[in-house]
């Protein structure tokens, strides 16, 4: 058996914000696996503890830059360490540049951005110079390079959420309704298609165990199963979510109306999946007030 720490305890209770003791006997019933705790307090207490185990934590903004004939666009996030250095002017001008030099040289992943020509020098320099005039750690954390089908609509929400949209047929006005649409409804895929199968499975798991706790028949836990997948689909995927400005048609229907499609699209929301150590400030003055 698994020690049970208070430390796992807290992080299961931030994840999901079940109560204390029941994180505690979610973990022991799970032998000390977290995900699977997690999902043991999903069926008992429903979607109040579906909290993403990687909550938005990070600073930093995100970046955009599409050619000019709109076919190839790049959405970057850039990392610091507060919210004052991702509003401050310089930071700002360096993360545009770092997209615009990612989109024009096709790096093949983050760790080559480092390497690229950059003010004369290389992107890792010019990070390093910002560094050194800031005083705070600055990191390209990830990107996306896109070839479109058709051409590239992009929108940014507060420099926090970043969404490239490659739109066939329709206008701009249409590609921007889209891209706002998914930066408000955070769709994980295009289609049913594109979602990872094991969030399928946990779905599916999660549905099963809630009917046998309500006492529902063996018989229907499969048919209640592919009930609930069904509708966990419909609410993740681009083409089957409602339009955000008008809940009487899905974005599929918005997209045929108009003649159009999406062949693909990205969205990066800042520090999405990283923790960020939380400082108990209290306490570190009154461990200086000891010393």
């Amino acid at each position: 058996m698994a020690e049970i720490t208070a430390g796992m305890v807290k992080e299961l209770r931030e994840r999901t914000d079940a109560p204390m003791m029941d994180c505690k006997k979610a973990l022991t019933e799970a032998e000390g696996d977290m995900t699977r705790a997690e999902e043991i307090l999903r069926v008992r207490f429903g979607n109040k503890a579906s909290k993403a185990a990687g909550r938005v934590a990070a600073e930093g903004t995100v970046g955009i830059s599409i050619s000019a004939d709109g076919k190839t666009g790049t959405l970057i996030e850039v990392n610091s360490e507060t919210d004052f250095c991702a509003k401050n002017e310089d930071f700002l001008k360096y993360v545009s540049e770092l997209a615009q030099v990612v989109n024009a040289n096709s790096p093949a992943d983050i760790e080559a951005v480092a390497a690229l020509p950059m003010r004369g020098a290389t992107a890792e320099e010019a990070r390093a110079q910002l560094v050194g005039k800031i005083g705070e750690n600055i990191t390209p954390r990830r990107f996306v390079r896109t070839d479109a089908q058709g051409k590239l609509v992009s929108y940014v929400h507060g420099s926090k959420i970043g969404v490239l949209v490659d739109l066939v047929g329709g206008d701009e006005a249409l590609g921007k309704d889209i891209a706002m649409h998914i930066a408000a409804a955070k769709p994980k895929s295009l289609d049913a298609s594109g979602v990872d199968a094991s969030l399928i499975e946990t779905e599916r798991r999660v549905a099963i165990e809630k009917a046998k706790e309500a006492g529902k028949p063996e018989a229907m836990l499969e048919k209640i199963a592919d009930g609930t997948v069904q509708k966990f689909l419909k609410e993740v995927t681009l083409l089957s979510q409602t339009f955000v400005k008008d809940d009487k048609m899905t974005i599929e229907q918005l997209l045929k109306s108009r003649n159009a499609s999406v062949a693909s699209f990205s969205m990066f929301t800042v520090g999405e999946g990283i923790e960020k150590a939380v400082v108990d400030y209290a306490a570190e003055v009154a461990a200086a007030a000891k010393v």
